[in-house]
């Protein structure tokens, strides 16, 4: 069975609480739960990780070289600012999406750089909580050509 990675780095567990007018009022949970929906509609597995730490996040790409077949991975503020999950996502050689929840180009200029953007198969990007689900279907859909 198809395995999809969904990775979420730092202040991401606040959602539903942190700036609802930019994020939104879902929660995590309330987004684990969309995908978790997804997954067994799909019939494609789906493992839902988050952390505030980079290292971590480096560790859970790593794990997924032998787990999982895809990436989606909303690294939050490390899109802009970290080199290190750009290189562990390349050298897994696994397929990654990467999401945002808000549109990061309507917004401040040092959210246009993304590190994660160079070795992406692609970006979901303003489409809120729903911006999962089309990042599993785009990966899915990847995975399948």
């Amino acid at each position: 069975m198809t395995s999809i990675l969904v990775l979420n780095g730092p202040n991401l567990n606040l959602l539903g609480t942190r700036q609802p007018e930019v994020y939104g009022s879902t929660t995590l949970a309330d987004i684990e739960q969309m995908c978790g929906d997804w997954s067994e509609k799909s019939r494609c597995g789906v493992v839902f990780e988050q952390s505030n730490h980079e290292g971590v996040l480096v560790d859970h790409i790593h794990a997924a070289r032998d787990n999982h077949n895809g990436i989606v991975l909303n690294a939050g503020a490390y899109t802009h600012t970290s080199i290190a999950l750009m290189d562990a996502i390349a050298s897994v050689e696994l397929p990654a999406i990467e999401l945002h929840l808000s549109n990061v180009h309507a917004r401040e200029e040092f959210r246009h750089k993304s590190f994660i953007a160079r070795v992406a198969v692609g970006i979901v990007s303003g489409f809120g909580a729903y911006g999962y689900v089309l990042a599993l279907d785009a990966m899915k859909h990847h995975l399948s050509r």
